[in-house]
């Protein structure tokens, strides 16, 4: 019994797959392979490589660590690659060293991969970077020089812009913000898309509180916010600094919702479950690692062709019970001057 049989496929199907073409769905492909392997088949990759000039692998260069936000933009990365029939080699780098994004290209380019994929959330400072295959960069300013470099992102701007107008449209005057480490792009960019709601709605901006991603600093940030009668909606950059944050307030009798709305971002799988329910904005990141694929694997298998053009991700505000309506006696409109970014 061939390979197609077993599939229930035709011998250009099978073709097709073992090329690594397009055209063919996810379903059918792994129909095929699996059926491969039932049957003891392996694919010559080297043979292939040699007829085709390519390897049929995308290296990724990213950031070693176990943050909800990276952690899970890698696992949908590697999911998009394997859909399209690629391999995945991914080299990891650490915070505080620049020339280990260039390291990890070429250790990259070494192997032979047809494509990169850049998802460092880091600013590291300039850095001499080039590649001679295409390159998708994720979630950081397109700062690489390569003959084709596509970017995709999940435009953490506008969906903190939509965390705070979410608050401001119940009712509140103003929306504090718990800011991630401001050398992290996304950190940048949420504080960004929260000035902009403010300024679009005419609401003061009041002192911004930085904290480390971590649910220990959004609990620091939330005994200092407690003692604070005038504030009653928080915008927290992550969820983890919102649930530390939640905890802060709690402890100190500030009721959430009633006494203070928190939102948090990320919708980290157990945003769900804590008390209160948090209000809070989902990233698509499986939804960006396949639009970013597409783009890249079309300027690999397309060398002539024009780049595709980028597309938006989804804005998905998930609305449960840490939000509500501000309390009727809440204070005035000021607040302590000491506190800056």
């Amino acid at each position: 019994m061939d390979v197609a049989q077993l599939a229930g496929v035709s011998q250009k199907t099978v073709s097709r797959v073992f090329n690594g073409e397009r055209y063919v769905s996810a379903e059918v492909r792994e129909r095929v392979l699996e059926a491969a392997a039932r049957l003891g088949y392996r694919i010559n990759s080297a043979a292939r490589a040699l007829a085709s000039g390519r390897t049929r692998a995308i290296g990724v260069v990213t950031l070693g660590t176990a943050l909800y936000g990276p952690a899970s933009l890698l696992m949908g990365v590697e999911r998009a690659v394997r859909d399209m029939g690629y391999a995945l080699r991914v080299v990891n780098t650490m915070e505080g060293d620049p020339a280990g994004i260039a390291g990890a290209v070429e250790v990259l380019l070494e192997q032979g991969v047809d494509g990169i994929v850049i998802s460092e959330p880091i600013d590291e400072g300039e850095f001499s970077l080039s590649s001679d295959v295409p390159l998708l960069v994720l979630g950081a300013p397109t700062a690489f020089a390569g003959p084709r470099v596509v970017s995709a992102g999940v435009n953490a701007e506008l969906l903190a812009r939509v965390a705070t107008e979410h608050l401001l449209d119940i009712g509140h005057r103003t929306v504090h913000h718990l800011a991630g480490p401001q050398r992290w792009f996304s950190a940048r960019d949420r504080l960004v898309g929260w000035r902009a709601a403010l300024a679009a709605h005419g609401a003061a901006e009041p002192p911004v509180f930085e904290g480390d991603w971590s649910a220990a600093s959004g609990y620091a940030a939330g005994r200092e916010l407690a003692t604070d009668s005038d504030v009653t909606a928080v915008f927290a950059a992550n969820d983890d600094m919102a649930i530390g944050l939640i905890r802060a307030l709690a402890e100190a009798g500030r009721s959430v919702p009633d006494d203070v709305s928190v939102v948090g971002f990320d919708d980290i799988p157990v945003a769900a479950y804590v008390t209160p329910p948090l209000t809070t904005v989902r990233q698509p990141f499986d939804s960006v690692a396949q639009r970013g694929l597409k783009r890249l694997v079309h300027a690999i298998e397309n060398p002539h062709s024009d780049l595709l053009s980028p597309s938006d991700p989804p804005v998905d505000l998930v609305v449960r019970s840490s939000t509500a309506p501000p309390p009727r006696n809440t204070p005035g409109d000021g607040w302590p001057s000491s506190r800056t970014t």
